[in-house]
């Protein structure tokens, strides 16, 4: 009877070769339903750790003593090294094996977790938030790649719903339970709570996801890498730094003619280049273009609102932390509740009707709480941030198959990788604008103190962006993804 491979005796495998144990393992049935759950605690321990920062932030602006609008950092400063250190995620995966690399990444993003609670100053704190990000730049990528790899066409976007579910519950248990913690508790709990989370989501990635190699993916596009790093840095952080007054407008100038040089280097060296880091040319498929052009604009909505909405509500409005995350977890019920039923709309009404409709709604939605006020029945706003949470997660759940329609498997990980880092960067323009929209309207109105009447801009100018996206889908071909879903014109 042959025992286990060691680590070692795997990585002397040839490239393209899987041990036959793992063959026999591979998960069939329950047994791949598990490996995508497993894969999906990392994901829940990631939406816990976000909704739970979310939620603190105006504790977090008063135990660091600064303004509450400076806190964005914490936030961005996260989402920018993921979307940096995402390319190398999938040639990573290639290389040392997925299920490797996944579990390497929750360990990183649990040791950035702790160092967070320990930190006592604002730098200290974005310095351990970046640590926490380099670890989660690898978990959704290499995780899709995980999922996607072992699912056929016609299981993706079951697959992709399953995913995701464990994500939908980490923000319903995220704003309750960090009103708790602030209540009876100290701030540094929220970060502390990521621990059974992981190492128990570790141990289910170790036991239920087999282990397999690909084909040995080359040498790493370093050049590419560089030049994309260079060109996302110092775009972002031009973009962070605008209407603050934090660094003088020649070095803003100065990051401007970096970042245009970096990004029109990258796309000259990617086109040439055999294996580029990212590749541009998955943009010469309509589903993939389309999927990420209106996801983008989509999501600079999704980004805003969680900075947004405690500000709004425990700063402009007074509520509590408790009471603040009571009701922000209407989102999450909305998304959670879209998930069994998400295929069969799809399946129903075909990928583009879909997709057009949801894009409309969660424009309408986005740009709803920005008319919140004291008085503003609580049932009214569960209602309104339910709804949205229900179309956004139904667009989303066929948006991210979308991609991938017109794909072959030997794309996957390029796609996958490249989706990752738009989706980072789209988030993060979101805070960006959401901040950068509400620190113009209280220099408008003297810089008095935040009130709720401040906020109906910024929520309306991502919610119009939002809407952007519906003219994007509505040139998809009616068929669009048909075989993926079962869906036949009548």
């Amino acid at each position: 009877m042959s025992s286990t491979p060691t680590t070692q005796e795997l990585d002397q495998i040839p490239a393209g070769e899987v041990l036959a144990e793992e063959i026999a393992a591979e998960p069939k049935g329950i047994g791949r339903q598990l490996a995508i759950l497993a894969v999906g605690s990392a994901l829940f321990m990631q939406f816990i750790d976000q909704t739970a920062l979310s939620t603190a932030l105006p504790t977090l602006a008063a135990a660091f003593r600064i303004p509450p609008i400076d806190l964005k950092l914490v936030l961005t400063s996260y989402i920018l090294v993921q979307a940096v250190i995402v390319p190398a995620s999938g040639w990573a995966a290639d290389r040392w094996g997925a299920r490797r690399i996944f579990i390497a990444a929750m360990a990183i993003f649990l040791l950035g977790s702790v160092l967070c609670g320990l930190s006592r100053t604002l730098g200290e704190l974005v310095l351990f938030r970046i640590l926490q990000g380099a670890g989660a730049a690898m978990i959704m990528p290499v995780g899709r790649i995980i999922v996607v790899g072992q699912s056929s066409r016609e299981q993706l976007v079951k697959a992709m719903a399953l995913l995701t579910t464990p994500a939908m519950v980490g923000p319903i248990i995220g704003p309750p339970l960090t009103g708790l913690i602030l209540k009876f508790a100290s701030w540094p709990w929220i970060f502390y709570i990521n621990l059974p989370v992981g190492i128990l989501g570790m141990i289910a990635v170790w036991k239920f996801v087999p282990r397999t190699r690909e084909p040995h993916p080359g040498r790493f596009d370093t050049i590419g890498f560089v030049l994309a790093a260079v060109a996302m840095s110092s775009a972002m952080g031009l973009a962070e730094t605008l209407g603050f007054n934090l660094i003088p407008w020649t070095v803003q100038i100065a990051a401007l003619v970096v970042a245009v040089a970096s990004i029109v280097l990258f796309i000259r060296h990617a086109r040439s280049a055999d294996l580029p880091v990212l590749d541009l040319s998955l943009f010469r498929s309509r589903t993939f273009r389309a999927s990420c052009t209106a996801g983008t604009l989509l999501r600079i909505g999704i980004g805003a609102t969680p900075f947004l909405m405690p500000l709004l509500l425990q700063i402009g409005m007074g509520w509590s932390p408790l009471q603040a995350g009571s009701l922000t977890i209407a989102m999450a019920i909305g998304a959670l509740i879209s998930r069994p039923l998400a295929t069969p709309m799809m399946k129903l009404f075909g990928f583009r009707n879909v997709l057009v409709w949801t894009a409309a709604t969660v424009g309408l939605f986005t740009l709803a709480p920005g008319f919140f006020r004291v008085g503003t029945p609580v049932w009214l706003m569960f209602g309104l941030l339910a709804g949205g949470g229900f179309v956004r997660a139904t667009q989303f759940t066929a948006s991210n198959a979308l991609a991938f329609a017109e794909l072959d498997q030997k794309q996957v990980t390029a796609a996958s990788t490249l989706q990752a880092v738009i989706l980072q960067l789209s988030i993060s323009m979101g805070i960006t604008t959401g901040s950068l929209a509400l620190q113009l309207v209280r220099m408008n109105s003297g810089g008095q103190a935040i009130t709720p009447s401040q906020f109906t801009l910024p929520f309306c100018f991502v919610g119009v962006l939002a809407l952007l996206a519906v003219p994007v889908y509505a040139r998809l071909a009616k068929d669009t993804g048909a075989d993926m879903t079962g869906h036949r014109r009548r």
